[in-house]
């Protein structure tokens, strides 16, 4: 049973190797410290990788045709495929996995607006944009493109937040008029966006872009997302019936991987979920061996401890102590000793992972306030830190730590009889 005079004859213990139980209870510290600051490393990279993906869905697909490289029906390769509205159309019958569709133009003019301008993409989209690249107008700054747009084709324009700040300033920028080349745009929106990078483009009515840049039925590219399509078999089979339903259309093999190229980020995210996942099995590997390391130490100098006590533990033997309190007296000492540098390690790298996080984020603010534009530079390194639960199997795994370092020196003195104790010098 814990109580005071157990404490107080721990801590005597200690007291007089002190320079003994610094050196051992550093091993500890040291190994905890690695392992949190390991961690935390690897939260930073998983969550600067992830935030990359972010601003689209997790089973978004995009289409852009491109030059056939394998004859087909007499034809020749090297042939130009061109991406048609009716595409679009034709994806809706026979695809039930796909929930949300899109085709886009490009083009990049200077957008204008009183003395200011500059340089920026527009974007030819259709309503369902928004739901596949994660569009988002908050409350207060207008609304996104609607199918009226389409229907009417208005000349109406969702700018970004870079666009708003460069072109307008402190102007409101809701229900202005800006000048796009030669066209005149009404501003409907403003969208969010955490980077306000000066590659954010603006948005406008699909039919709109087409009339005013469009060449014909073109299009750039295709995007829809998908539902009940989660395993690779099932993304496979979804591209191989897409490949042959466009190659029918356009007269390509399907398995001419050329003449279309298919990007469905699921197969970025389980590819990178998979190397996240096996850099954190690494991390956890090398943090407890080096932990471990650790825990061998104060094995040893318990078991140095208990060498050094011998005598003592067969006199309380012999005057009637249970095996039980003995047990319990070296297992205290070694999770004492383990506990203590075990936390102040925790506490260390948690404070190191909090400092590197809030450099970071200063760098970025000073950034910001400087004139730069923080979404210029993407990163793969953001919020390395560690979460609660992290801190929680820290501490089971530096109690358990303290109770296996313990455990055999504590059998050894329990095996101790009072006939060998006294003949121990």
């Amino acid at each position: 049973m814990l109580d005071f005079d157990n404490i107080r004859e721990i801590w005597s213990t200690i007291k007089k190797n002190k320079l003994r139980t610094f050196l051992t209870g550093f091993s500890v510290s040291w190994g905890i410290f690695m392992l949190i600051t390991l961690l935390g490393a690897g939260n930073g990279l998983k969550n600067g990788v992830m935030s990359n993906f972010s601003r689209w869905s997790d089973n978004r697909v995009s289409v852009r045709a491109g030059y056939t490289t394998m004859p087909y029906q007499g034809m020749q390769t090297n042939r130009r495929i061109r991406l048609e509205t009716t595409d679009l159309e034709a994806l809706s019958i026979g695809f039930p996995e796909i929930n949300a569709k899109s085709s886009t133009l490009y083009h990049n003019d200077t957008l204008s607006y009183k003395e200011e301008y500059g340089t920026y993409s527009l974007n030819a989209i259709y309503p369902d944009h928004a739901k596949i690249d994660l569009v988002k107008v908050l409350a207060g700054n207008g609304r996104f493109i609607n199918d009226l747009d389409l229907k009417e084709r208005r000349k109406v324009i969702v700018i970004s937040p870079r666009m708003a700040e460069v072109l307008f300033k402190e102007e409101n920028p809701l229900g202005k008029i800006i000048k796009a080349g030669k066209v005149m745009y009404q501003v409907i929106g403003v969208y969010d966006s955490e980077e306000k990078s000066n590659d954010d483009p603006a948005f406008i009515p699909f039919t709109t872009g087409q009339i005013l840049y469009g060449e014909g039925q073109k299009i750039d590219r295709l995007l829809m997302t998908l539902q009940n399509v989660k395993t690779k078999a099932d993304t496979d089979a979804f591209e191989k019936k897409l490949r042959e339903r466009l190659g029918k259309i356009h007269k390509f093999n399907p398995e001419d991987k050329g003449a279309l190229y298919i990007w469905n980020t699921a197969d970025d995210f389980r590819m990178m979920n998979g190397m996240m996942n096996g850099i954190a099995l690494f991390i956890w590997i090398v943090g407890i061996g080096t932990l471990t390391a650790g825990i061998v130490g104060v094995s040893n100098i318990m078991l140095i401890t208990v060498r050094e006590r011998t005598k003592e533990f067969g006199i309380r033997k012999a005057i009637g102590a249970s095996p039980l309190s003995i047990l319990q007296l070296v297992i205290l000492e070694s999770i004492l000793i383990t506990a203590v540098f075990g936390y102040f390690g925790m506490i260390m790298g948690i404070g190191v992972t909090e400092l590197v996080n809030y450099g970071m984020e200063m760098a970025k603010a000073t950034q910001a306030a400087g004139g730069g534009n923080p979404g210029e530079n993407t990163t793969i390194f953001l919020n390395p830190t560690v979460n609660l639960g992290v801190a929680i199997s820290a501490t089971i795994l530096i109690i358990g730590a303290g109770v296996l370092a313990g455990y055999m020196p504590a059998r050894k003195a329990v095996k101790i009889t009072a006939i060998e104790a006294m003949r121990a010098e």
